[in-house]
């Protein structure tokens, strides 16, 4: 991408798109450089040093020597909007084949995530399934494109993905009863389970397991390639694991030895 190439673009739009792209490759790659960025972009070291900094006021990176590394690496997740755009094709092809999984009456929960958000773009519009849901944008996502009942857990806000996850949202979905939860993690691996950075997170997921009759999780491959700080589930737990046919064989074979069914997409 060159300056010439965005010249029609406003310098606040395209700084706004170079951001965006330096915290997917910063994920993508594991760590970005000044000298490389400042190349691609056909801008100064001085533009990508600013660039990295803002980005790290929005904990999406973390400044190092000569570049920066993704936020996450340290705990953390980067915002909604940039996992949104990581492996679209993979997680849209994911959500198509979790429809095949969703019962024709009753009631689910579909968590937050940007796997989740595929899904629900799949659901028949005249859907009479009773919906219940920890996110926002879920939640009107289900409330524009259908005809269900959608029920909105309660608490605050987390801003990373407009979800609430926090104590009064566990206590709000612990009595309820549900057919399918509908489900994804920040990582996963056969032999340590299923992971996600924060405490508070995993509560929210144990708490929603508990809550279902049965549990389909939905994860692309990218999800397998490393674990997080606090395990919230074992495979056990999960009766179908929907992902791509990208995912290692070796980890498929070992969750489906536990007794998890797969289904590749």
């Amino acid at each position: 991408m060159t300056d010439s190439a965005t010249s029609t673009q406003s310098p606040a739009l395209f700084q706004a798109q170079r951001l965006q792209e330096i915290a997917s490759l910063a994920i993508e790659h594991g760590r970005v450089e000044v000298a490389d960025l400042a190349k691609r972009f056909d801008v100064t070291t001085e533009t990508i040093r600013r660039d990295l900094s803002e980005l790290q006021k929005r904990r999406l990176v973390r400044r190092v020597h000569g570049g920066a590394t993704p936020w996450e690496t340290g705990g953390f997740e980067p915002l909604l909007s940039v996992r949104d755009d990581q492996h679209d094709d993979e997680k849209r092809r994911v959500a198509a084949a979790a429809l095949h999984e969703l019962p024709d009456t009753g009631a689910v929960i579909i968590d937050s995530g940007s796997t989740a958000g595929r899904f629900v773009e799949f659901i028949p519009v005249e859907t009479k399934l009773r919906f219940v849901t920890n996110s926002l944008l879920i939640a009107r996502s289900l409330s524009e494109r259908t005809d269900a009942d959608v029920i909105v857990i309660g608490g605050k806000v987390r801003k990373n993905t407009f979800a609430m996850v926090d104590s009064q949202a566990i206590e709000a979905v612990e009595p309820l009863r549900v057919d399918t939860v509908f489900m994804s993690a920040d990582a996963a691996t056969a032999s340590s389970g299923l992971t996600t950075p924060y405490r508070e997170e995993a509560a929210w997921k144990r708490a929603i397991i508990r809550s279902a009759r049965r549990v389909v999780m939905l994860l692309d491959h990218s999800k397998f390639e490393h674990e997080h700080f606090v395990r919230f589930a074992d495979w056990s737990d999960v009766d179908v694991l929907v992902t791509n046919t990208e995912t290692d064989p070796a980890q498929i074979a070992s969750i489906e030895a536990g007794g998890t069914t797969v289904v590749l997409a």
